[in-house]
């Protein structure tokens, strides 16, 4: 029998007979990995642990850690889902049931029966006694007129329609215990793996998203392979709910949205203002310390930019319509990168210029689907901490590092102790379609990003068919305070832009050179960054960050030309108070600035102003005891130095 070679990640090749499974490479390698693995990637296709791989292949075995092994888990779920709906409901008839981020859902026809949240428990009793008879999945390839015939005798007209739009040599079902669906998998072996179920919730879904179609019941769920887990995740998802940046946002008068302004139009409110402007004061500062410069551009731009940057053919569904002006059209800026390619050309560059870093607070204007924004973590308005990097080939390692470096000062600072660096590159097979159509380029700027990760003992994964249009990129993936994962900033690299530019620069040979060009994001957005911020921190913002530093709580109306004296002194050393004077309890005044999150507090009664001190008090009750005015600012800056630092 002939062999074939497997890659694995670590880089080793071994030799295993043609028709080798990725279960027995795991088998030969551990049983304990054999026993842990539930799909594999081989050449970048999820597949099986049970299917043949017959070729030369780079092999990686998924575990329920990986991405893909939860996604592979959570879709073999839905199957589960919807065979023990079957058995409970017969005749059901059922749309769609992808894996999806945190679980799966399956949009289901009940006809004339009535599903509820009431009916949940029962469902999961069936999914778990179904899930221990350890049914295999198994995989078969039919022709189009045997599934056509197949679900037309079912009666579910939803598969049909979907078979319709397929061609025959590219259908496959999936068949699990009494159950068959159509699917293109993969799957886990066998049902057994599935030891922990909860339905979660339901929701109406138009067939297809259309609201012309028939409304179809989704059921949203999650699994896991241990009871322990599942637990574990119905506690986040509780203090999910008590951190949701939309209810903290409201109650706090960070933002809010209006139907007069539009969807996914976030206003700032006085505080959530206040955030922004400490936030950009303190990238601004550490860009300054990097040896960026900033620079404006416009929010609308012709036509004729996007079409030369190459977005308009490769992300005009992302784009706000045009605005036709004198002829021409114009469109709401979706990204900065293009006008600052024009900045960089507007004066010429040596090589002694280089590195060029441009930086802009600039605001971008994406159309996401109304079905698909959310709070601030997806809108159409957006204010993007936004760099780009212009240099040669020999300056890009210490770039791209310092790029790196910024990140993780960043982390430190917002106390972002668990990240990833997600390697996203292109697929070969869609150049010229999804990518640019330049494979050595490709091949070698995908290499330099993998080598400076390497050297700089980052924790990174690779991801393939992920890669910006124009060449590879790192999408940072980080976990909140609470677990939750977030995709949060992004460092890429761009070999495509400086030639349809025409971007140049005179190299040491008085040459013209292309230059390199990094585009970097590290704190994201304002609106998803602050989002973030609102859940990891609980809405309790840091000193540093916090819009109001320090409520000062006189105990009567007596003490109210003392309480403006500290306030002044406080707004002397940049300190941002408030005074509480409101003809209310102390006990209620400490309660509301409790609610409110406010860091710390003054309190203010005859001693303190004939001693000419404030007693202090921390969020949480934490008693600082008694202090001077100037001591106690003191204190507040040595907090806010320490929290930056």
């Amino acid at each position: 029998m002939s062999e074939i070679h497997i890659t694995l990640p670590d880089g080793s090749v071994r030799q295993y007979p043609k028709g080798v499974t990725a279960h027995e490479i795991a088998l030969s390698i551990s049983e304990g990995l054999a026993r842990n693995i539930i799909a594999a990637k081989v050449n970048g296709m999820v597949i099986e642990t049970g299917r043949a791989i017959t070729e030369d292949s780079h092999v990686s075995l998924l575990k329920w850690d990986d991405k893909e092994g939860k996604s592979t888990f959570w879709h073999s779920s839905a199957h589960l889902l919807a065979e023990a709906l079957e058995a409970l409901y017969p005749g059901v008839k059922f749309g769609i049931g992808p894996a999806i981020d945190s679980g799966f859902y399956y949009d289901i026809d009940f006809g004339d029966y009535k599903f509820t949240s009431e009916d949940f428990a029962k469902l999961e009793a069936k999914m778990l006694e179904l899930a221990k008879q350890e049914n295999a999945y198994t995989r078969k390839q039919v022709s189009k007129a045997e599934a056509l015939e197949y679900f037309t005798q079912k009666g579910d007209p939803y598969k049909i329609e979907l078979i319709n739009e397929l061609n025959d040599g590219e259908i496959t079902f999936y068949h699990q215990g009494n159950f068959t669906d159509l699917c293109r998998g993969p799957h886990l072996p066998h049902t057994g793996y599935i030891k922990a179920v909860k339905i979660l919730s339901l929701a109406g879904a138009y067939w297809r998203g259309d609201e012309k179609n028939k409304q179809l019941t989704r059921i949203y769920g999650i699994t896991f392979p241990k009871k322990s887990e599942l637990d574990a995740h119905m506690q986040m998802l509780e203090e999910a709910k008590k951190r949701d940046h939309r209810l903290l946002g409201k109650e706090l008068e960070i933002f809010a949205f209006d139907d007069d302004v539009g969807p996914g139009l976030p206003l700032w409110l006085p505080k959530g203002a206040a955030i922004i402007e400490l936030l950009e004061a303190f990238a601004k500062k550490t860009e300054k310390e990097a040896g960026y410069m900033r620079v404006k551009s416009p929010h609308i731009a012709k036509e004729s930019m996007y079409i030369k940057s190459g977005h308009l053919p490769y992300y005009a569904d992302s784009m706000f319509p045009p605005m036709e002006l004198d002829g021409i059209n114009y469109y709401l800026k979706a990204m900065n990168c293009p006008h600052h390619h024009k900045i960089f050309a507007a004066t010429p560059k040596s090589h002694r210029d280089l590195p060029v870093r441009y930086a802009e607070y600039g605001t971008c204007y994406r159309y996401e689907q109304s079905g698909e924004l959310f709070g601030l973590m997806r809108v159409r308005s957006l204010q993007m901490n936004d760099a780009h990097i212009y240099c040669t080939k020999a300056q890009f390692e210490s770039e791209f590092k310092a790029v790196n470096a910024l990140y993780l000062k960043y982390f430190k600072v917002f106390g972002i102790d668990k990240y990833v660096m997600r390697f996203s590159k292109h697929d070969p097979k869609k150049l010229g379609q999804k990518y640019i159509n330049s494979p050595e380029l490709w091949k070698e700027t995908e290499e330099m990003v993998r080598n400076v990760l390497i050297k700089s003992g980052i924790p990174y994964i690779e991801v393939e068919d992920e890669a910006a249009f124009y060449g590879p990129k790192i999408d940072i993936q980080i976990w909140s305070a609470i677990g939750r994962e977030f995709t949060l900033a992004t460092n890429q690299v761009d070999f495509a832009q400086a030639e349809r530019f025409d971007l140049y620069f005179i190299n040491e040979k008085s040459e013209k050179e292309r230059p390199l060009i990094l585009h970097r994001a590290p704190l994201s957005t304002h609106e998803r960054f602050i989002g973030f911020l609102l859940e990891h921190y609980a809405g309790k913002f840091p000193l540093w960050l916090n819009p109001e530093q320090v409520m000062i709580l006189p105990i009567s109306e007596k003490y109210q030309e003392y309480s403006e004296k500290v306030l002044n002194i406080l707004k002397n050393h940049d300190i941002r108070a408030l005074i509480d004077d409101r003809s209310e309890k102390t006990g209620k005044k400490i309660r509301d600035a409790e609610l409110k999150r406010v860091p710390l507090m003054l309190i203010l009664g005859e001693k303190e102003q004939s001693d000419n001190t404030v007693t202090v008090r921390k969020q949480g009750g934490e008693d600082l005891g008694s202090m001077t005015v100037e001591a106690f600012a003191a204190y507040v800056n040595s907090e806010i130095e320490k929290q930056l630092n």
